[in-house]
């Protein structure tokens, strides 16, 4: 039942044209615009480098927290999660599928964005195994806080919020602006968000070649503990 209904969730992403559009198009447009045009100071070296690693996690932030945040929001508006909360398949089951789905599509963007940075003359480094748990860990932390955003706010108000925050970390993520543009005191604190911790975990490993990023990693854990345990305590179905 689950991976059926991870099927029919995947099916269903891929068939939105509004998610493929957050998902696909914009990570891959800007990852090959901002290599392409020299619009932002990323430093010593090709710009590729420092990009490719920042749009795979605006990738699974668009995947895991907004693109998820809204496709639930409105489900849970319609009626459809009371439907199927009270269906054979379980409460956690539905909660399983949802996330498999999202790891599949992440799969895909993964070897899309993979694929277009190789042409753009990309050169990755790094652990492959530290990239994985860094994404993983990334994708826990955004899940649950669109999983809680979805279940405690109306779908109207899910939607404007989730694509405002994503147009925030887009630009103050770390993603395409290095967070040492921004002053001292604004830098620290914005280097404790999950998209920051994941785009400047991958950019260790994947451009500097570095060891297992665990602080990092412990910013994404503290997210992903967080959001998860908010969303199963508030998270309404009706």
């Amino acid at each position: 039942m689950i991976a059926a209904q991870a099927a029919l969730e995947t099916r269903m992403l891929l068939r939105n044209g509004e998610q493929l559009l957050l998902t696909v198009v914009i990570p891959t447009l800007l990852l090959v615009l901002f290599s392409s045009v020299d619009i932002v100071d990323t430093g010593a070296g090709p710009s590729v480098d420092f990009l490719a690693p920042g749009v795979l996690a605006l990738a699974v932030m668009s995947t895991a927290f907004t693109g998820q945040a809204i496709a639930t929001g409105f489900e849970r508006r319609y009626g459809v999660l009371k439907r199927l909360a009270v269906s054979p398949l379980p409460r956690w089951g539905l909660m399983t599928a949802k996330t498999l789905s999202v790891l599949v599509t992440e799969v895909l963007q993964v070897i899309l964005l993979t694929a277009v940075a190789l042409a753009l003359g990309w050169s990755p480094h790094g652990d492959p195994f530290s990239v994985l748990l860094l994404l993983v860990l990334g994708t826990a932390a955004f899940s649950g806080l669109g999983l809680l955003m979805a279940g405690t706010l109306k779908a109207e108000a899910t939607l404007a919020a989730a694509n405002l925050v994503f147009l925030l970390l887009l630009v103050g993520g770390g993603v395409i602006v290095p967070l040492d543009k921004f002053p001292p005191g604004v830098s620290d604190v914005l280097g404790l968000l999950p998209v920051s911790a994941l785009s400047d975990g991958l950019r260790a490993v994947l451009q500097h070649g570095a060891g297992t990023p665990w602080a990092d990693l412990g910013v994404l854990a503290g997210w992903a503990v967080v959001g998860l345990t908010a969303a199963a305590r508030f998270f309404r179905w009706e």
